[in-house]
């Protein structure tokens, strides 16, 4: 879908909640560990979680344990590494690993092949590796090149693009596949899906919540499949801050008609 693509509206009712963060809940930084999610926000996730029953998770390329660091102290359901990694309502984790022997030759493979290329980084996610090359954008096709070298030589590999990265992952792992197995679980069961992300990686995603009848959005410029856009994550935030404010007058407009009756 292609612009002009409106802000999405103040949602009211029962929905279930998939937030990307770099891009998206978090401004991206030149290295990862620059990254934050800012305090007000972290808290008002929280109050959009308890408004929804707990339906409400982070989508991410990165790893649980990083994005339980990011929103701490909460502690939120997950999907990690694209949904490779997923830790449920419950606190049960569901994790799909490559094989030690084939980690082991694609970390030695892919560390060659990136050493000649300064200010470029492979990063280990132990189930999945990331070639970034923000530092360096200058190698971005070679960066390419030998990624689709690599899912032609290992089978069982896909690429994922990302902003300034090209991640290898195992086949079928996307925030697609996590958004499906979140929906088909409580509490986000039943539940109308929303989604917002910000980057190629999230498309996938877009198109399961629009095939649910859900909420799309992306943020930021650039075509997608999402049905709604904003501009940036501080216009995110601010649909974040009036979410949750219309979920807490709705609900106590709701205590008091229920008050009322029963008196």
């Amino acid at each position: 879908m292609t612009d002009p693509l409106t802000a999405p509206p103040v949602l009211r009712g029962n929905y279930a909640f998939f937030f990307d963060l770099d891009g998206t809940l978090a401004d991206i930084k030149p290295h990862p560990d620059q990254v934050i999610i800012p305090g007000p926000i972290r808290m008002t996730l929280q109050q959009l979680a308890e408004q929804q029953e707990g339906a409400l998770a982070l989508i991410s390329g990165r790893s649980m344990a990083e994005l339980d660091a990011l929103a701490a102290p909460y502690h939120f359901p997950l999907a990690g590494v694209h949904g490779a990694e997923r830790r449920d309502i419950k606190g049960q984790t569901h994790i799909v690993r490559l094989p030690a022997t084939l980690a082991e030759t694609l970390l030695a493979w892919l560390t060659a092949g990136m050493a000649p290329l300064t200010g470029c980084e492979v990063e280990n996610k132990g189930m999945a590796f990331a070639l970034h090359y923000r530092q360096a954008p200058q190698h971005q096709q070679a960066v390419e090149q030998l990624a689709a070298q690599t899912v032609s030589r290992f089978e069982g590999l896909a690429l994922q693009p990302g902003k300034c990265v090209v991640e290898i992952k195992p086949t079928g792992i996307n925030k697609g596949a996590a958004i499906l197995a979140f929906m088909q679980e409580a509490p986000f069961l039943g539940r109308q899906p929303v989604f917002i992300g910000d980057d190629l990686t999230d498309e996938a995603g877009f198109d399961v919540v629009n095939l649910a009848g859900g909420v799309s959005v992306k943020v930021g410029p650039g075509e997608t499949h999402a049905h709604f856009r904003l501009a940036s994550v501080a216009d995110t935030h601010q649909w974040l801050l009036e979410l949750a404010q219309q979920h807490a007058l709705t609900d106590r407009r709701e205590g008091y008609e229920s008050l009322g009756r029963s008196i």
